[in-house]
């Protein structure tokens, strides 16, 4: 089983236009966790995110490939499957969106 991988032939978004995707998404923050926590097959992330459907897990795994915050691994087995994983810019990305969210805890109540 020999993963080949798929880089989309998009030029990334400017980091401004990532943050508004992704902050403006009920989804795509879910979906980054998910991966963060080791769930990266398409089916495993639907499971895992409760609520979400397939359309919406599809697009929100197309825009984050084609930011450049994901990759996308295509294994040529049986059945083929694939597999999704941060880019080096994903696995900051994600960093910075771990300390955003935990400015929720310095709110005054």
């Amino acid at each position: 089983m020999v993963p080949m991988r798929k880089s989309a032939n998009v030029e990334h978004a400017p980091i401004a236009r990532l943050l508004e995707d992704v902050l403006g998404c009920k989804w795509s923050w879910s979906v980054l966790r998910a991966i963060h926590a080791g769930v990266n097959r398409p089916g495993q992330l639907e499971r895992a995110i409760p609520g979400i459907s397939t359309k919406v897990l599809n697009e929100r795994l197309r825009k984050l490939v084609a930011h450049g915050v994901l990759e996308k691994t295509e294994f040529d087995a049986l059945p083929p499957h694939v597999e999704y994983a941060f880019t080096r810019l994903g696995t900051r990305f994600f960093a910075i969106l771990g300390q955003i969210e935990a400015l929720e805890s310095e709110q005054p109540q």
